[in-house]
């Protein structure tokens, strides 16, 4: 299945003085995401040191998937807006897991 990296930029609800885990629905939003995680869909997310960004490597038949899966996203719209859907062609490395999905590191 076809790999994509995507640029998540920081939207018009954002709060810049609060930290990510205080910003408005976090527990909706990370629980969102988790469960994308588990499904096998993102593969890799996190925030750009330095930016009003997050990067996410995530496995779908195409851009429409992404698209539709992350505007189920609590945070969408508002909090984050997708700025970049951009096929990935990964030359180097893996992305297979070696812990099975549910195993990712506790909040």
């Amino acid at each position: 299945m076809p790999i994509f990296a995507v640029l998540r930029s920081r939207g018009p609800a954002w709060d810049d003085a609060r930290a990510l885990d205080e910003q408005q629905e976090w527990r909706a939003h990370a629980d969102f995401m988790d469960a994308l995680y588990d499904e096998g869909f993102a593969l890799l997310v996190g925030p750009l040191e330095g930016t009003r960004e997050a990067l996410l490597i995530v496995q779908a038949s195409d851009a429409e998937e992404v698209r539709n899966r992350l505007a189920r996203d609590p945070w969408s719209g508002h909090l984050l807006t997708t700025t970049q859907i951009a096929r990935w062609t990964l030359r180097l490395g893996s992305l297979d897991r070696s812990s099975p999905p549910g195993s990712r590191k506790p909040r």
